[in-house]
């Protein structure tokens, strides 16, 4: 069993999902049970499968959450682009949580690998 809060991609996925609280803040009130909602549901998905990852016994049982976590991750990737379609956030907001979330997903495949690397001599 694990502390997520002192894994590095938790700390990252957390400051995603407190940086989509506050922006989905701006959105249209016809979205607040929409894209808004759905936006934050992924974003919070990504932490909670982390920590619920290291509550499980085993690295397999943590490397299937992580799985889960990065497709969370990529939903959360295309809703901020959808976001930035529809002009519900500016290109820089937009350019920065995307680099954000996929350096969560690059941080959650490097620590899958290394669980299926150390699982797996």
């Amino acid at each position: 069993m694990r502390d997520f809060k002192k894994l590095k991609v938790w700390v990252k996925a957390h400051q995603f999902t407190l940086e989509i609280y506050n922006i989905t803040q701006n959105f249209p009130d016809y979205e607040r049970f929409g894209l808004a909602s759905q936006l934050q549901r992924s974003a919070v998905s990504i932490s909670s499968n982390i920590a619920e990852g290291c509550g499980r016994i085993g690295d397999k049982e943590l490397a299937r959450y992580l799985g889960i976590s990065s497709g969370s991750a990529s939903e959360a990737e295309y809703q901020l682009l959808l976001a930035y379609h529809l002009k519900y956030i500016q290109f820089d907001s937009y350019q920065y949580l995307n680099w954000l979330i996929n350096e969560v997903k690059r941080m959650l495949i490097a620590f899958i690998q290394k669980l299926a690397v150390s699982h797996n001599p």
